[in-house]
């Protein structure tokens, strides 16, 4: 499991918005990872995508790499953010959005 959380680490650490999902941001493979791609792309952040359903090892390694035990996992910056229901809550409460601006990523402004 070490070289898989190697891989993991560095995914985390070298791009700036990182969420390891089930399917890809073209095509998410589950509800859940479709609600986060859907949010990501709203706020007009560019993010990777990690396909979990490509590799079992990763699928199992990331639940043990953050110890949270469902995905989508979404990273900023090298800091686990959440799931699905964290990433909506934040979203809906604005603070998503404050997050990745404190973290020094452009965030598109709503329109009002």
């Amino acid at each position: 499991m070490t070289d898989i959380k190697a891989v993991i680490d560095n995914e985390v650490k070298t791009n700036d918005i990182v969420l390891f999902m089930k399917g890809t941001p073209d095509f998410p493979m589950c509800g859940f990872s479709g609600q986060v791609v859907q949010i990501l792309g709203y706020l007009g952040v560019e993010f990777k995508g990690i396909n979990v359903l490509d590799n079992p090892e990763l699928r199992e390694g990331i639940k043990v790499y953050s110890n949270w035990p469902t995905l989508p996992q979404l990273y900023v910056k090298g800091e686990f953010v959440g799931g699905c229901d964290i990433v909506r809550e934040m979203f809906q409460a604005g603070e998503l959005q404050a997050h990745i601006k404190a973290a020094g990523i452009a965030v598109r402004e709503a329109a009002e």
